[in-house]
């Protein structure tokens, strides 16, 4: 009995500790600047904090095994808001990354109208999907929202609780945070995409869906049934930049990835496997929210991070 009575005292004081602390996000974002080198002559980086061992992904990922010939319909839910000023996707391609001729990419690029209808089309498709077991357990699938003219792509690992009885991606605690971390960039939620790598919920115990407590990060036979889903949508939104929150998501789409530790701090140029993208993208990785609910003082080292991309989009976060 009192076993039982110092753990409740404990889980209660650990969610008020996580609580108190996703207020202090918005607030610790404003004052300091990055100094992450993000072009030349800038100062370097502070080294990043070595990620603890349980953080470490390892799980290799089957990329070339995809049903590469299944023409997938069009995705995602219809944006909230209208589309940022200037969203276009016509920016020039960073790094090395061969660009598109100029014909051959004005044919790829969509207009707003063509990717709501092609994102909608897409989202139509997932909700139907049964590729993988999750298809079999599933309340809801969670195809993704936002703004279709998005700069900015939130990606993470798959639904949770809340999302599959709501279809609606990161709506729970972690996706209350991931609300803080958006407008402490000086965004909101309306002005980016948001979207998971798996679509369906990925349960410990699929028998029992009510329970709570019951998620898990997707395995790598459900995260290959689903790629193609995600590469549409990143293909069709056409963002400047997509955040990897977490490193199965990063490892999902940065390749040769090793652990979200070791991939942290930088750009990678974003490669897909099952469509062509119309102009180069840039893919940063993150800590998923959920994570810095439970390690709240990994919260000014996701911080940086997110600087990282509003450096590049000239962002000046929250005002206070």
């Amino acid at each position: 009995m009192a076993n039982d009575s110092l753990r409740r005292l404990a889980s209660d004081f650990k969610t008020f500790l996580a609580a108190q602390d996703e207020d202090e996000f918005v607030s610790a974002a404003a004052p300091l600047r990055a100094a992450a080198a993000v072009s030349g002559g800038e100062p370097a980086p502070k080294p990043l904090p070595k990620m603890p061992e349980g953080e470490t992904l390892t799980v290799e990922f089957p990329r070339a095994d995809l049903p590469v010939a299944e023409k997938p319909s069009p995705t995602v839910l219809a944006p909230s808001a209208a589309p940022m000023a200037g969203q276009a996707c016509s920016a020039a391609p960073a790094g090395n990354t061969p660009q598109p001729a100029p014909s051959t990419a004005n044919e790829l690029l969509m207009n707003t109208a063509q990717k709501t209808a092609a994102l909608a089309e897409l989202a139509e498709t997932i909700k139907t999907c049964t590729r993988c077991p999750l298809g079999a357990t599933r309340l809801n699938a969670v195809p993704g929202e936002g703004n279709v003219d998005a700069e900015v792509m939130f990606v993470g690992e798959g639904p949770g609780f809340d999302e599959d009885r709501q279809g609606r991606p990161f709506v729970g605690r972690a996706g209350q945070l991931l609300d803080k971390m958006i407008v402490a960039m000086g965004l909101t939620r309306e002005q980016v995409f948001i979207a998971n790598i798996a679509k369906c919920h990925p349960m410990t115990d699929p028998l029992h869906p009510e329970k709570h407590g019951n998620d898990r990060a997707p395995n790598a036979e459900e995260i290959a049934c689903c790629r193609k889903y995600i590469e549409k949508q990143i293909s069709i939104i056409c963002p400047k930049y997509v955040v990897a929150l977490g490193g199965v998501a990063a490892k999902a789409l940065i390749a040769d990835a090793k652990s979200l530790g070791a991939l942290r701090g930088q750009f990678y140029d974003l490669h897909l496997d099952s469509v062509t993208l119309p102009r180069p993208v840039k893919i940063l990785a993150t800590f998923h929210p959920a994570a810095l609910l439970r390690n709240p003082g990994w919260k000014k080292d996701a911080w940086t991070d997110l600087q990282m991309v509003m450096d590049q989009l000239g962002l000046q976060g929250a005002r206070k």
